[in-house]
Formats: structure tokens, C-alpha cells, sequence
């Protein structure tokens, strides 16, 4: 019987990636006020390289250094993408280390630009972002001429991406990000070309996919991040993602992944129980929530739309469960994320068959029991918890990236709080950096 999961598979463009997991992008905040690539990545991805993943996407590196989604992205723009062409070159240099495909994912923060960075984002609207413990600031729609700018910026990062050595892009489109709230119609309330139908909330998407086309050759991979749906009533539902999927199928993208959920609705973390917006949160079926790949169960609809590959993110962790999606045509490759945080050779010893299952800490971190767990009746625990899970990754990254090992043994809540002090610091940094 032929190991599905280290089959290569060969792209629509012609790339071949040599077995069918790929790294999903987890943002790494380890970039310094500069907002440039330093050691610490360099660091970060041989390791990942080394961990036998077929191909691995970065976290998201953004178009624009104003509208961030921490201080501690990678940002690449004309302004200063010279200062790093050499450091970006040795990123793939290591990143690509043992037939690794190593994808960009680029990205604009919208709406989600902390406050603390920037009180005056930009969205489709002036529809704010509300979490408890975070400030964000009541965003500026979008002129045409700056959605023009966000389109170029796109293009251009993608260019920069294409001549530095990385092996493919992927347009971050998802989570809560810009791209996707101009897709969701409970964000975007433009009644504009831009707004309105889903054919026009999909415009600037179909417009950066075909600009990056068209700069970067008939040969080079193009992904697209992707919600199976925001899970919040109003927004965007999973008959939109069916109907965008088709688009960017006839688009002629190579791989499209679907993931789900916003910072208000954080079912890319597998949390079900919790909820920043519990009134307006969409209830999912216990059979859904239990399945462990927890946004298979919209891609039935989507693989009949589509004729490109299909990644699926979140919550696979069992080879069996696995295989069975990839021999059954639900995907074709399996995104891992977390797993490749707690033990960066994780997927090397599932290929290998050393061990069945992956990590899966997310389950069962809480910064405390009862009432301060996951499961807490009360809006600003689960905040917390969220967060805090959050912070444990992030801290297991930076630890990797710093040339030691996971630290399994951490408590959300100190992760939240150190995680919080290096941000400050980092923003500061920022701050300094884009004043002088």
C-alpha cells in the first residue's frame, strides 16, 4: 500500500513538493523594531527544514509597516526591502535545506493593527474590532487610491519573494486579516466596487492573485489562505468560501488551504468553547467539533468546486486520520501548525513512524483549573486562556529561534505575561525605530 503521506504531489504550475505535509504559517514575532528578517528566523526555519515538512509557509509577512499585526512581523516594502535582500536570501538559503519547498505568506493586518502600534487602521469600513484586554482602534475605510496601493504593495512583496529564493507565495486571506474582511459582509459595508456583492468583496483578492500572475510567471506556486467561514452570524459564511474557492480555482492558483475562524471567533486555536463574541457566535455540531480535523467538514462542498489542491489547517494530528482525508479526496495536503512548535521533528517521526500522533497541548493548557480554565463561564477567562495559549506557542517559537529547546513545562499565564513584556518592548522599539 503506497505512505500517502510521502507521495509527492505535483502543483498545477509544475513545482513538486516531495510529501503532502506542509508547516502552516505561525506568525513569529521575533523580528526586531525594524520590522527586518535577523538571525533568529534564520534559526527558526532550519530547524523546521530539518523536520522532514514537505513544504513550509512563514508566518505573515506584511505589505505595509504601518498596519501590523505585531511589532515583531517581518515587513517588506520599498522602503525596506534593500536593507534585507541578503538576510531574505539566506532565509531560503536554510529554509529550503533538504528539497524543502519554503513558501511566503504575505499579508496586511487591516483592522487587527494593534493599538498600541497604531490607533488609526485601515479596513473596508469603520466596523472596529472589540476584545476584552486588547485596544484597537475604530479603523479608516479605504480610499480606492489606497486600495490601489494595498493591491501594488501585494504584488510587490510577492516579487521581492520570487527574487530572494523562496519557492512559492501565499496570500493570506483569512483569520480576520484584511483580504478577509473585505470579504466578510459583516465587516465590509462599502456599497462601492469593492463592497456590496461577493463578486465585488472578492475584487482585491482576485486582483492581487492575478497582478502576482502576472509578475511572477506561469511557473511559480500561488497560494491562497482561505475561511471556511468566520463562524460569527453575519459574516462570512461557508456558502461564500464555496463560492470564492471557485473564483480563485478559475483564477488558476496552485493551492488553496482553508482554515477558519477571526481574533473575535478563535476556532483556528481548536477552542470551541470559547468565544470573544458569544452573541453573535456561530454553533458548530458536536459531531463537527469532534472530528479532529476540525474544518474537514466544509471542504466536501469546496472540492466540488474546485479542480486545484486542497490543504486543510487545523487540528490534524493522528497519521491515521491523516491518510484517510488524503485517500478519500477530501485534501491533498494536511497543514500542521503547533505540533512543529512543541517539537520542531514532530512530522519527521510521524513520516518515519516513530510515533502515531502529534502533540496536542492546545487541549489542555489553561492558565489555571475551574473557573480560570477554557471552559470559565466568564468572557475575560476565556480571553485569557485564549491568549495565553497563544503566548505558549509564541514562547516555544521564540525559544526555537533562540537555539534552545520547547519549554512544554510553561504555564499560559507567565507565557502571556513574558509574551506581553516583549511586545511592549518590542513596540517600543517600533516606535523609536519609525520616529527617527
Amino acid at each position: 500500500m503506497e505512505d500517502i503521506l510521502n507521495s509527492k504531489l505535483i502543483l498545477p504550475c509544475g513545482t513538486t513538493l516531495k510529501n503532502r505535509i506542509c508547516k502552516s504559517a505561525l506568525t513569529e514575532r521575533i523580528a526586531e523594531g525594524n520590522n527586518l528578517v535577523n538571525q533568529k528566523h534564520l534559526n527558526l526555519y532550519e530547524k523546521w527544514a530539518d523536520g522532514d515538512v514537505g513544504t513550509v509557509l512563514t508566518g505573515n509577512v506584511q505589505v505595509d509597516k504601518r498596519y501590523l499585526e505585531s511589532a515583531g512581523n517581518v515587513a517588506i516594502e520599498k522602503s525596506n526591502y534593500k536593507d534585507q535582500i541578503d538576510l531574505l536570501r539566506k532565509w531560503t538559503e536554510v529554509g529550503t535545506k533538504n528539497n524543502t519547498n519554503l513558501w511566503m505568506q504575505i499579508s496586511h493586518a487591516g483592522r487587527q493593527t494593534p493599538g498600541d502600534l497604531n490607533m488609526n487602521p485601515v479596513a473596508p469600513s469603520d466596523v472596529g474590532l472589540k476584545i476584552p484586554g486588547r485596544k484597537y482602534g475604530t479603523p479608516k475605510p479605504l480610499t480606492n487610491e489606497e486600495i490601489e496601493d494595498v493591491i501594488e504593495r501585494f504584488i510587490f512583496t510577492a516579487k521581492v519573494a520570487q527574487d530572494t529564493g523562496f519557492t512559492g507565495i501565499q496570500i493570506h486571506s483569512a483569520h480576520g486579516y484584511l483580504m478577509s474582511e473585505f470579504l466578510s459582509p459583516d465587516i465590509n459595508k462599502r456599497n462601492d466596487e469593492w463592497g456590496g456583492s461577493l463578486e465585488n468583496r472578492s475584487r482585491i483578492l482576485l486582483r492581487i492573485i492575478n497582478g502576482c500572475r502576472e509578475a511572477l510567471g506561469d511557473n511559480y506556486p500561488i497560494s491562497v489562505k482561505l475561511n471556511s467561514a468566520d463562524f460569527q452570524k453575519g459574516g462570512f459564511s461557508a456558502e461564500d468560501s464555496s463560492k470564492v474557492a471557485s473564483m480563485l480555482s478559475d483564477a488558476k492558483i496552485d493551492l488553496l488551504e482553508i482554515s477558519g475562524g477571526t481574533y473575535e471567533q478563535p476556532r483556528l486555536l481548536g477552542l470551541d468553547t470559547v468565544s470573544i463574541n458569544p452573541k453573535r457566535s456561530e454553533i458548530r455540531k458536536e459531531s463537527t467539533i469532534a472530528r479532529e480535523a476540525y474544518f474537514l467538514a466544509y471542504t466536501e462542498e469546496i472540492k466540488k468546486v474546485i479542480d486545484i489542491p486542497l490543504m486543510v489547517t487545523g487540528g490534524f494530528r493522528s497519521r491515521l486520520a491523516m491518510e484517510t482525508a488524503i485517500n478519500q479526496g477530501a485534501c491533498e495536503i494536511v497543514g500542521i501548525g503547533r505540533p512543529l512548535c512543541s517539537d520542531p521533528s514532530s512530522v519527521k517521526k510521524l513520516l518515519d513512524r516513530s510515533i502515531d500522533v502529534l502533540p496536542t497541548f492546545e487541549k489542555t493548557l489553561s492558565i489555571g483549573p475551574g473557573w480560570l480554565s477554557q471552559r470559565s463561564p466568564f468572557r475575560l477567562i476565556q480571553a485569557l486562556n485564549a491568549f495565553g495559549i497563544q503566548s505558549w506557542y509564541y514562547s516555544q517559537i521564540r525559544r526555537i529561534s533562540e537555539g534552545l529547546s520547547p519549554d512544554l513545562s510553561l504555564n499560559p499565564f507567565k507565557a502571556f505575561r513574558s509574551d506581553a513584556k516583549i511586545d511592549k518592548e518590542t513596540v517600543k522599539a517600533y516606535k523609536l525605530y519609525n520616529k527617527s
